[in-house]
């Protein structure tokens, strides 16, 4: 079994010959169907590495099979180039989008990017263009171990050649003065699109501290807004998952322009009001930013095991009032939050504070 471009790599064979079918996941249940035979499943490189080994052996027992890697794109990507496999970024484009990119977007790193055919090229190009990074080096790199193999340099901002061949991956050596992405938490107010209902950047980086994701968490964003507590919880581990429950359809589709933009597309978002709609599964975190009151609480009391950790804010005395009723049941942390920043008054300038801000937070 295998893609058609492999199989015809086999010449004469006594065999039978399955074409794995795309989408991907339709040839599982055709491989599996095959179990007590002996089969052989072809695909490029190391499949552990960004390719079908792990999508396949979750379905087979110990023992079911045996794996034989070859050098992975990205290592013989980086022979041609001379680039250190520790020091560079790998990213999958080949079945996701090219805003992926985005946090990696930096002068001076280098990426190596799997994508799905020769066109894509050009569209990385094109997005690199457009987010100030058009001064980059791509590296086109087409059949990387193989006898039509072909290495290309060129700008991102000048034209792309027509006739790049499938498979293909490219080398990213990025320049140019394009905005960068902040590693720390609390990135700038700017870097979203919103209409007020959004946790403020100072709020949000103690708000993210409180939460304190861990790598591989799932986090239950409640009250979203604009996103931007989910979305740099998923910036903050590429393995972490975030589910952003909003009420309000139009904020609703905003969080998902949002998080596109960010290059973090894997949030889910679940349109309705909690605690009327709450996502399915167990979360390790969950931060309450909108629709606080005494029926989410006693809900997310009931559905969380211990261990579990829960952040709330609080603007309006009466959901203050219910928090440090809450603290003094349950126990936790809380803490006071008055901001203020600087503003013109006529000709010279003053303080001007935000609304006191109350938050929660508790290790179930």
């Amino acid at each position: 079994m295998g893609p058609a471009r492999h199989l015809a790599l086999l010449g004469e064979h006594k065999g039978r010959a399955i074409e794995w079918p795309v989408p991907f996941a339709d040839g599982i249940p055709l491989l599996l169907a095959q179990r007590g035979r002996r089969v052989v499943m072809l695909a490029s490189g190391d499949p552990f590495w960004f390719g079908a080994g792990s999508s396949l052996t979750w379905h087979l027992e110990p023992g079911e099979w045996v794996a034989h890697p070859a050098p992975s794109t990205f290592a013989l990507a980086a022979a041609r180039l001379g680039w250190a496999v520790q020091d560079m970024t790998s990213v999958a484009l080949h079945a996701a989008p090219v805003t992926r990119l985005r946090p990696h977007l930096v002068p001076g790193r280098r990426i190596v990017a799997l994508l799905r055919d020769g066109t894509a090229v050009g569209e990385v190009a094109a997005y690199l263009g457009d987010q100030g990074f058009g001064a980059s080096a791509l590296h086109i790199l087409e059949a990387l171990g193989g006898p039509r193999e072909r290495v290309r340099l060129v700008r991102a901002d000048a034209p792309i050649p027509d006739d790049v061949e499938h498979p293909v991956a490219i080398g990213i050596d990025c320049m140019g003065e394009g905005r960068v992405l902040p590693c720390a938490s609390g990135i700038s107010d700017d870097w979203f699109d919103h209409d007020g209902q959004i946790s403020k950047r100072p709020v949000r980086a103690l708000t993210l501290s409180a939460l304190a994701p861990r790598p591989g968490e799932l986090l239950w964003d409640i009250g979203a807004g604009s996103g931007s507590i989910g979305i740099e919880w998923l910036l903050a581990h590429p393995a972490n998952r975030a589910v952003a429950v909003e009420y309000d359809p139009v904020r609703a589709t905003r969080i998902r322009t949002n998080a596109d933009a960010l290059g973090v597309d894997r949030i889910a978002i679940l349109t309705g009001r909690a605690p009327d709609f709450l996502p399915d599964g167990v979360p390790d975190a969950v931060f309450i930013g909108g629709g606080l009151s005494q029926a989410l609480l006693e809900t997310l009391w009931v559905r969380l095991p211990a261990g579990r950790r829960l952040v709330a804010n609080a603007v309006t005395l009466e959901s203050e009032a219910l928090l440090v009723r809450w603290q003094a049941e349950k126990g936790g942390h809380l803490l006071r939050i008055d901001l203020a920043e600087v503003a013109p008054i006529g000709s010279r300038r003053g303080w001007r504070a935000s609304y006191p801000l109350v938050q929660w937070s508790v290790t179930l």
